[in-house]
């Protein structure tokens, strides 16, 4: 896999190499292979409740859709396999119509509060629940109270970390309830004990 190789165009090499980074990018791309997602990246998905999907339309126009979900409801199958269920949202349709029509995408999963971002071309197939009943009980999330309708599975041509510039760190509120846990906690202990104390007080 070589994410270059897809992302660098021949417009994309006239702008590297009018402002000068075209030699760098150039090793990159000619040196820069993968054999597809390491444990790095599967942890990173496995931890992530929401990415971005981006397919094209028959119009030309590219579509951004938000997809979220409980941690890891984006599966990685094996080093160059994502599937993901696709669940009853509000009947547009406009992804699912893309891609049969025109199966490339792109999926951006941004971590904010680890200010790491990965970027991921991958080619998308629409499979039906009934005739893949194995597949789906591997992407199910039996737990989440929504209507699955279709699986959509990732083949992964390329994929490629991000920069951190530009991330400004946002945190969730299990990541904010995790952090001030130990001081909860004591806080807590601290009110007990209070509240000990001015009962004792109150019995003399």
């Amino acid at each position: 896999m070589n994410y270059s190789k897809i992302a660098f165009t021949d417009a994309v090499k006239d702008f590297q190499e009018h402002y000068g980074s075209r030699a760098s990018y150039g090793r990159m791309e000619n040196f820069r292979y993968t054999e597809g997602l390491t444990e790095f990246e599967t942890d990173f998905i496995a931890h992530q409740d929401n990415f971005y999907l981006s397919t094209i339309s028959e119009s030309g126009y590219p579509y951004i859709q938000f997809r979220g979900g409980p941690k890891g409801f984006l599966k990685v199958l094996d080093h160059e396999t994502l599937g993901f269920i696709d669940f009853g949202g509000n009947k547009q349709y406009i992804s699912a119509g893309n891609l049969v029509t025109h199966n490339k995408v792109s999926l951006f999963l941004l971590d904010q509060a680890a200010k790491a971002r990965l970027k991921i071309f991958a080619e998308a197939s629409i499979l039906s629940i009934d005739d893949h009943e194995d597949l789906f009980e591997k992407l199910n999330l039996k737990d989440y109270k929504f209507k699955p309708e279709r699986i959509i599975l990732l083949k992964i041509k390329g994929y490629d970390w991000n920069c951190q510039q530009h991330i400004t760190p946002r945190y969730t509120l299990e990541e904010i309830q995790d952090e001030f846990a130990t001081q909860h906690e004591y806080i807590n202990k601290l009110r007990k004990e209070n509240a000990d104390l001015k009962a004792q007080l109150a019995q003399k």
